[in-house]
This record gives C-alpha cells, structure tokens and sequence, in this order.
C-alpha cells in the first residue's frame, strides 16, 4: 500500500482542463467561499448558473443540502460505493475518514472526477484506466463487498473510486475510449445487469438518447462515458447541483425540473426531452428518479440535456417516485400532463410524446 501523509486542505483550486475557474476555501463554520478566477470571468461560462453565476466576488454556500458545499462541487464526490472504498483505503493508512473536510473529500477527487472540473492540490491515488478482464474485475469487486480483505482496494480505487451512485462499478478503456461497466450489489438481483441493457434499449426505442451501451460477460452492464469525448473532459451538472435539491429524500417534482429545464437552456426542443424521460420513467416504473439521475452537459456553448443513465425497473422512495409528477408519487397519465400544463411546455407536444412513448413500451 502506498505511504499517504494527510495534509488539510486549506484553500483549493478549481480547474477546467488546464485553465482555473476559480478558487475554494472553507470558513471556521465550515461554509464554503468560492471566487471565480479573473480570466474566467472574462471568458469562461457559469458553472452553477442558479447559484454561481459569472462574476467577481465570493459566494458563500449554505449549510444544505450538501454540508456546506455547493452543488456543482458536491456532484464531483463520489457516492456509495467510491465511499465505502475510499474510507476504507483511509483507515488502512490510520486516517480517520470522519475527520476530513469537503475540501480534502474533493482534494482525495483530484482530476479523477466525474465530469471536467478537477482540484488542485491533489491527494488521492491517480486513476488508471487500461483494458481489463471484466470477470476478474468482478471477482474482486465482490471480495471487497463479502469484506473479505482490503488487499485489492488501490487497485479498485486506480478503476475510478469517484463515480457516484451506490452500486459498484469501475472505469475501464473499451477500444481506446472510456467506459463505466458497473456490478450488483448484494441487494441486487442477480440479473440486474442484463435488466439495465434492457432498459437502456427500450429507452432508446422511446426516442430518449442514450450514450452505447452493452453487456459484458453477457451480465455485466457497461455504458460509454458521455463526460468524455475526443480526448476532453465535458462539463456536466446534475439537477440535484443546479436546484440544490438533495438526492437523499424526495426534494423535487417534475414541474420544477421542467421550469428549470428551460430556464437554463432556453430551448423548448430540450424541455422536451426531459418530459419524454419523465414519461418514460412513469410508464417503465422507474421509481428511482432522484435528483442526481438527471444531469446537463455543456457543449462549449451553452447547457443542454445529458444523455440519460440509470434507467431500471426500481421500487424508488416507499414505492413511490422519488422526483414526484406534479405532486403525485404513484402519477397517471393527468398528472403527467399537468406537468406540462404548469411548466408551459406545449400541451399538444405532450400528448403526442405521452402516446409515443406509451405505444413503444407496450410492444
């Protein structure tokens, strides 16, 4: 195991490929300050456009939802199962994971997070991305889960400990291009890898884009990055770091994700590709639509809607939705279309989506 000496952070500075946006620090009450870089400002973009928006001078976060952290930092921390290996990896080297501040969490993050920001000092173990035998991945993914010994945890951590989402995966190079390939957990069945390929087609059925996916070892379910591309990061936010709505507890609806939609990419054609996700989450019964299962990704120019991820039949929060359809967990087709109706997305855009999407889940 590699010697670690743990250093607190103090002040951490934010990069986009090779350029600063900006700096953090944490005040004495534990709230983050964050200042855009000059340059930046001059000719960089909002990062957080609702709560960071481009110009000088600090910000200060709030206590919630994200300890202290804003939102679009909080997306870069892992969550789950990068969690459990990285507090792991920490107490092998007698650090006590409860002792670290959000700083030194996005700090131990460095340039391996998801997305394209990185942070800088960096002190963590670099990922290491090569063409991998999945089976053998598996194998030790599952030892580490049984806890039946911590010998392969720098190795997993090398594989991307800074993916979000509870279930265990890895990053691996698939034909030269940058995969997730992810595993069950102990609460998972047994062929949840093969349900997720299913959905993944059925959804691109639907007309939702989706990134490629395939299932490795006819069981292991892989999606293509779409954070990266042509050798760049791409930026992306989740809505759970657009609206700071927490992912932990139901905290948003589907009226306020579609006002949001729009008020941040100003394009109805984008608006509707979230109501056709929510359509299709309601039809395909997946309840586990929190706020960090929707994102949005910058092109350079402006934000639009990410592809879509975790889609799988799930029983969500109490086997309800976990974003609520104006107002409802268990929603039919009115609620859905109030949706619409409240969000002032085209009534008649939305009956057509409602009826193309219902037609192609039912063959």
């Amino acid at each position: 195991m590699e010697e670690k000496r743990f250093e607190p952070v103090r002040v951490l500075s934010v990069f986009m490929e090779d350029i600063q946006v900006g700096r953090l620090a944490l005040r004495p009450d534990r709230l983050c300050v964050f200042e855009y870089s000059e340059d930046w400002v001059r000719s960089g973009f909002s990062i957080s456009p609702f709560h960071l928006p481009l110009q000088g001078g600090l910000f200060t976060a709030k206590h919630d939802p994200f300890d202290g952290l804003f939102g679009v930092f909080s997306d870069s921390l892992p969550d789950g199962w990068g969690t459990l290996l990285t507090d792991r990896w920490l107490r092998n080297l007698h650090i006590d994971p409860h002792r670290l501040t959000c700083l030194d969490r996005l700090s131990l993050v460095g340039t391996n997070g998801m997305g394209a920001l990185s942070y800088i000092p960096e002190w963590g173990i670099k990922n290491e991305y090569h063409d991998k035998d999945i089976d053998q991945i598996a194998s030790v993914v599952q030892r580490v889960l049984n806890d039946a010994g911590d010998t392969d945890l720098e190795k997993l951590i090398r594989m991307g400990e800074s993916s979000a989402g509870a279930r265990p995966k890895v990053m691996v190079k698939i034909e030269g291009e940058d995969w997730l390939v992810k595993f069950p957990a102990l609460t998972d069945p047994r062929d949840i890898g093969h349900m997720e390929y299913e959905y993944s087609v059925k959804a691109r059925n639907c007309g939702i884009e989706m990134p490629e996916t395939r299932l490795f070892c006819g069981k292991y379910f892989g999606v293509r990055r779409f954070d990266r591309g042509k050798g760049k990061k791409r930026p992306i936010l989740s809505a759970a770091g657009l609206l700071h709505a927490s992912h932990r507890f139901p905290s948003l609806d589907y009226i306020s994700l579609m006002k949001a939609t729009m008020a941040l990419t100003r394009d109805v054609n984008e608006s509707g590709k979230m109501f056709r996700l929510m359509v299709f989450n309601v039809l395909a019964e997946n309840r586990d639509d929190h706020s960090k299962n929707f994102s949005f990704i910058h092109d350079g120019e402006q934000w639009a809607v990410s592809p879509a991820y975790d889609l799988v039949r799930s029983s969500g929060f109490n086997g309800f939705h976990s974003t609520t359809v104006a107002g409802s967990g268990n929603p039919g087709k009115e609620d859905i279309l109030s949706v619409a109706e409240e969000s002032g997305f085209p009534l008649n855009k939305a009956r057509a989506i409602f009826e193309e999407v219902r037609e192609r889940i039912r063959d």
